[in-house]
């Protein structure tokens, strides 16, 4: 993973933020220094000033690349899905395996969006709003439609997302089950918890 010293550009950059969010996730935001950090990548410590102020800077830019990802990526996976039960499939299919794929991101977000400063962390709630959004339109919809049974918008989006999200905790890649057929398992019982019929997929 070394550099020659002193070298920089966006190959750099990228390499300095796959070497930060790998450290953040290993050690913690904390005991995570620049100075390791600039080991680690082979560029001497005052170079890293060339691509951050300050080690906040370097955990605000993972954390909004992630959240913003995560906003094209779910759009693209709703895109041209109308139903109610076939778009909360969608979503449930397309959150559970971003979150079984992206440990590390998920992660660092989760655990150290409490170490943004006061601006940072308002920008990411935002931005984690506005993902929780797709949710709860969805089930909204549902409702209005018939399609769901009718229930609390809020509770039914924040009980779905922590069902999804907890899966990055203890999924294994050799586990017993595929990766298909936990998101099939994820998406039933969510259409479930929403009083839908199961899709046939």
């Amino acid at each position: 993973m070394s550099r020659t010293v002193g070298s920089f550009g966006p190959k750099t950059l990228e390499t300095i933020r796959k070497a930060g969010l790998r450290l953040i996730f290993e050690h913690g935001y904390e005991a995570m220094s620049l100075r390791q950090l600039a080991a680690e990548v082979g560029i001497r410590p005052s170079s890293l000033y060339n691509y951050m102020h300050t080690k906040q800077d370097l955990l605000f830019s993972l954390i909004e690349m992630h959240m913003q990802e995560l906003l094209d990526q779910v759009d693209a996976a709703l895109t041209g899905v109308v139903e109610p039960a076939e778009r909360l499939a969608a979503f449930v299919a397309f959150h559970v395996r971003y979150h079984m794929v992206r440990k590390s991101e998920v992660s660092v977000v989760n655990f150290e969006l409490r170490s943004l400063d006061v601006e940072h962390y308002a920008t990411v709630v935002e931005m984690r709003k506005r993902y929780e959004s797709r949710l709860s339109d969805i089930i909204e919809d549902g409702i209005k439609q018939g399609a769901f049974a009718p229930l609390d918008v809020s509770v039914a989006t924040f009980a779905i997302l922590a069902m999804l999200t907890g899966v990055c905790s203890w999924y294994r890649p050799d586990g017993r089950l595929s990766e298909a057929e936990i998101i099939d398992a994820h998406i039933g019982m969510a259409l479930r918890s929403l009083g839908a019929s199961i899709i046939a997929r």
